[in-house]
């Protein structure tokens, strides 16, 4: 959970009336902050009490706003989208209506190689340029920072809403209340949509490690759904392997290649051509288009492309995609126009409504963290290895210092906020110091041994 008080939640309120919210609920709150709920609504009735917010309706219904009347923005240009809900393009909704056929009056569609093998990068275009351009901007983070460093910074609300907004595509029926609480239990169950999303968040922490150290590599990519699919699957072979089964997509008329060679020779293009894109943004989204329509796995493609979009955004230092409420009709619709006409025109109105959205939240989750403090980014490196030695290892404080050599002499200010740091480890919490769950929770019912 992140920390906010009474100004920052103040000014959050403010910065949502200037983009149209003129009247906010406390779960939005709660979801654009990342803190906790008895936090935030604390925040809310102190805030209401001394006037500096109004109070409208009751129960589910209830809103927050500021006193006096609302600032108006200038209009968004028409490809733009609205606060609330994606705006479609002509071209979209031309494709929609196309789509809304029934599925006996479209004719049925196969696999075509040649999208792949046609784009040039960066001289072809999945996104308008400009739109691709404007959504780096947006997206970027301040300052020369190591790959990965924004997600890194945003894990912990990452891990919720990337797992619960992309498990709900999928039918999950977790609320993201349930979801929190299961990732701090980090225990199934036997419960296939928990085991689901804790996958998701196996998954982006994987990913948060391991994109860093070996980019957007064919092995991150089957690793990626291996980890997304484990125990979903009936037969643990086909986790993170191209498939030989044949595959149908129910809602339809694409029938995806059953062809494994060329399964695998048309992800190996699809990584290769999206390594050589300089925009990350129109990067991620070739990816989120391509994986899925391929569709090289036996299951979790559209998790596996959501997942893996995220990719060149960690290693530019990108705001993640987490695709925040994307309505499952949507969505589904701006993949079969993908499948069916080979057309991005919702696809791209939903990418660009949903990025915006999460550009947004972590940038005020950033703002909510505050500056940086200057001994933990001089020590960042190693406190990974001390926690991983005295954690994973089983090695003694006193050891891992030794070892490390960063006594007070060579490293001071360390060894004290190495014990405060494992005073703080929890499960839910670990993935930053690239412990697993079971490690540290094997740790913290050892006693903290340290």
């Amino acid at each position: 959970m992140r920390k906010i008080d009474a100004p920052r939640l103040l000014a959050l309120v403010s910065r949502l009336r200037d983009e149209g919210l003129d009247g906010v609920s406390s779960s939005q709150l709660i979801d654009r902050t990342g803190a906790g709920a008895m936090t935030v609504k604390r925040l809310l009735t102190r805030l209401w009490a001394s006037g500096e917010l109004i109070r409208e309706g009751q129960a589910r219904a209830t809103r927050y706003r500021l006193p006096g009347p609302m600032r108006v923005s200038a209009p968004a240009p028409p490809y733009k989208a609205t606060p609330r809900q994606p705006r479609w393009s002509a071209a979209a909704q031309a494709l929609r209506d196309e789509l809304a056929k029934p599925l006996a009056a479209r004719a049925p569609v196969t696999y075509r190689r040649e999208l792949v093998e046609g784009y040039r990068p960066n001289e072809s275009a999945l996104l308008p340029a400009a739109l691709a351009h404007e959504l780096a901007e947006l997206g970027r983070m301040q300052g020369q920072q190591p790959a990965g460093t924004y997600a890194r910074k945003v894990l912990e609300p990452l891990l919720i809403d990337l797992s619960w907004s992309s498990s709900r595509l999928e039918g999950n029926r977790y609320s993201r209340l349930d979801t929190e609480a299961l990732f701090e239990r980090g225990l199934a169950g036997g419960d296939s949509d928990a085991v689901m999303l804790l996958n998701h968040k196996n998954a982006i922490e994987f990913m948060v490690d391991a994109v860093p150290e070996q980019g957007l590599a064919l092995g991150i990519v089957r690793n990626l759904h291996a980890v997304l699919m484990q125990d979903l699957l009936p037969d643990s072979g086909a986790l993170g392997s191209i498939r030989s089964k044949v595959v149908h997509i129910h809602g339809t008329v694409y029938f995806p290649s059953q062809v494994p060679s060329l399964l695998s020779e048309m992800l190996d293009r699809i990584l290769d051509t999206a390594r050589r894109i300089k925009n990350p943004i129109e990067a991620a989204f070739f990816l989120w288009v391509h994986i899925a329509y391929l569709q090289p796995f036996e299951d979790g493609n559209k998790r596996t492309s959501r997942l893996a979009a995220n990719i060149p955004l960690m290693l530019y230092n990108q705001a993640p995609l987490a695709f925040l409420d994307v309505d499952k009709g949507d969505y589904a619709e701006a993949m079969i126009g993908v499948y069916e006409r080979q057309d991005v025109a919702l696809a791209v109105d939903l990418f660009d409504w949903t990025y915006r959205r999460s550009c947004a939240k972590y940038a005020v989750v950033l703002e909510a963290m505050g500056a940086p403090d200057p001994v933990r980014l001089r020590y960042r490196e190693s406190l990974n290895e001390a926690m991983g030695l005295i954690v994973r290892d089983r090695r003694t404080f006193a050891d891992a210092i030794r070892l490390l050599q960063l006594d007070e002499q060579g490293a001071p200010g360390f060894a004290p906020l190495l014990r405060d740091e494992l005073g703080k480890l929890a499960p839910h919490n670990c993935a930053r110091y690239r412990l697993t769950m079971r490690t540290t929770e094997a740790w913290i019912d050892a006693g903290r041994p340290a």
